[in-house]
């Protein structure tokens, strides 16, 4: 091992006259702090770290950004916010409130609002940052899912994204609760409406978390200590795991001229990239100060103070957690049992606290899932387009489909009044809409894709469509076609075909029965279920054929022949 310093690795270095005296004060530094740590390697290999260029890869940009703004923002209003349900009266600015009994939670927050010099701004900044930060995860999980990102060996950072996005349903949540205000202290109580489903503890369950009957004093100081330390420090601890799996691997990115599973096209870290992820997160705080200025959220000065004899009328939740709500007004009756002395509201059950986690197991599944169906352990680098991966667009829409019938759902009262249609006509809708909804998007998004891919197919083949007729000699009539530009030929001829596993015997060379061949048989069932209707891209052999007005004999023999033996 060389035991040389890093003065006396610059002892020979030519340019060090040239240098100013700041940067050589700065390298000097630079060189005992690298002496003392080996910084020096880690960082270079950072930032030469190659990130392609694509407009959808901002999308998990926003997701960060939101979440750092959100953060300073919470900073900001935990100098003022008082977690505490202690009750005061109000004599503060806002006027109609003047002498009302109420929680100091509530008290600190309309002081926030109407006497801090920019609390309010900071308040709507915070408010409007979370909801971003929950759709840019939402989004961005749409993009790994829909282009198969998530393939091996990224399973466990779908995993960490999994896990990121329940997390913030629940900070959301959490965050939404604290203001004590009578829209949020109703969505509390349906929560601990919820808790108490719970088979045999559920009475216990609330009595500890709420310290007492609802709603006690001790929720909100322990929904606050929830909101800014356990939760943001789990978050922040997942986002960084998710980043460095991120510079571990190769990241992603689409196929294209020169681009490879074994190569990455793009910009450095430094500088370019981190100049532009600079400028773009200033976007994104313009952009959230801008809706934030603009558009009021959350005035919880219209509701007044919790009382737990009233409800505010056609309350809603927030819309990342409108689904939950959908399913437990879809709930049938019959789903309410007693036994024994005993009632259990299993509808309740299934539509809240069983529902959420499950969303979110099957997520985190489906990777798995799809692997163990395509037996496919090779690496991606190179993302698909959603047309030609049919079969998982169409279950992506199919799921897309059921929640926003569930979310429709949540607001099936509001539908009816401002309709003046039947309440319960809407709930059997929307009931049997839940089943029947996905199964057919599933099949026209898929009918889509396919059609889409024999589009491409009768593209590459035969050139673009120029609508020009064109009259031969002996009076046939045909439609100009203008060949595809290389470029343009690349992304439509780019693809793995597929390949459905074949369906085994369930037998060995000695004529007996093995015991996983109905596991195996069943696997190649659904793999052909996967892959049955899929258009295989278009080789290079058709392509030459095609080009030589099916005349190119030699050539395509030639391409066939060289693709024997690569194959070999």
């Amino acid at each position: 091992m060389s035991t040389r310093t890093t003065d006396g690795l610059r002892a020979g270095d030519s340019r060090s006259a040239a240098t100013s005296s700041s940067s050589t004060k700065a390298g000097a530094i630079a060189g005992w702090v690298d002496d003392r740590t080996g910084l020096a390697k880690g960082a270079r290999y950072i930032m030469s770290k190659v990130f392609p260029d694509h407009w959808s890869f901002m999308l998990g940009e926003v997701a960060m950004y939101s979440m750092i703004i959100t953060l300073i923002t919470g900073v900001f209003l935990t100098f003022w916010f008082v977690p505490s349900a202690g009750h005061v009266e109000y004599n503060g600015s806002y006027i109609p409130l003047k002498g009302v009994q109420m929680s100091e939670a509530y008290a600190s927050t309309l002081h926030i609002s109407f006497d801090v010099r920019g609390g309010l701004l900071i308040r709507q900044i915070h408010h409007w940052g979370a909801l971003l930060f929950v759709v840019a995860i939402v989004c961005h999980m749409f993009r790994v899912f829909f282009t198969g990102a998530y393939r091996k060996p990224r399973e466990i950072n779908w995993l960490i994204g999994t896990m990121l996005a329940m997390l913030a349903l629940i900070e959301g949540f959490a965050g939404y609760s604290l203001p004590d205000d009578l829209l949020s202290g109703t969505g509390l109580r349906a929560a601990q409406g919820f808790m108490l489903t719970i088979p045999v503890i559920g009475s216990y369950f609330v009595y500890f978390l709420f310290g007492g009957t609802f709603p006690g004093e001790a929720i909100i100081p322990r929904l606050y200590s929830v909101h800014i330390l356990l939760l943001p420090a789990i978050i922040v601890g997942l986002f960084a795991a998710h980043l460095i799996l991120v510079m571990v691997h190769k990241h992603t990115q689409y196929p294209g001229p020169g681009r490879t599973n074994e190569n990455v096209v793009g910009f450095r870290l430094m500088p370019v990239y981190t100049a532009k992820a600079g400028g773009f997160f200033f976007i994104v705080f313009g952009i959230i100060a801008l809706i934030s200025s603009l558009f009021s959220i959350n005035s919880i000065w219209n509701y007044g103070p919790y009382d737990p004899t009233a409800v505010t009328a056609g309350s809603q939740p927030d819309w990342y957690m409108g689904f939950a709500d959908g399913a437990l007004r879809l709930m049938p009756g019959w789903t309410e049992v007693s036994f024994g002395g005993f009632t259990f509201t299993y509808g309740i059950l299934l539509g809240s606290l069983v529902l959420l986690p499950l969303v979110y197991v099957l997520m985190g599944a489906y990777p798995f899932v799809e692997q163990w169906i395509t037996g496919d352990q090779r690496e991606h680098h190179l993302l698909e387009r959603p047309r030609n991966a049919d079969t998982r667009t169409a279950i992506g829409v199919a799921a897309i489909t059921a929640y926003c019938v569930l979310w429709f759902a949540a607001g099936n009262d509001i539908i009816a009044t401002h309709l003046s249609l039947s309440i319960n006509d809407i709930t059997w809708f929307f009931r049997i809409l839940f089943f029947v909804g996905p199964l057919l998007a599933f099949w026209v998004t898929k009918r889509i894709c396919l059609a889409l891919q024999r589009a491409d197919r009768e593209k590459v083949l035969h050139g673009r469509e120029t609508g020009e007729i064109v009259r031969t000699a002996d009076g046939r009539f045909y439609e100009r076609h203008e060949p595809l530009d290389e470029y343009t030929r690349w992304h439509l001829v780019t693809g793995e075909p597929p390949v459905a596993l074949a369906l085994d015997s369930g037998t060995d060379h000695n004529g007996v029965r093995r015991p996983a061949s109905k596991s195996e048989r069943r696997r190649a069932k659904w793999a052909r279920f996967f892959y049955k209707d899929n258009i295989p891209p278009v080789t290079p052999a058709e392509l030459i054929a095609a080009q030589h007005d099916g005349h190119g004999h030699e050539a395509v023999a030639e391409i066939e022949s060289g693709e024997t033996t690569s194959r070999h």
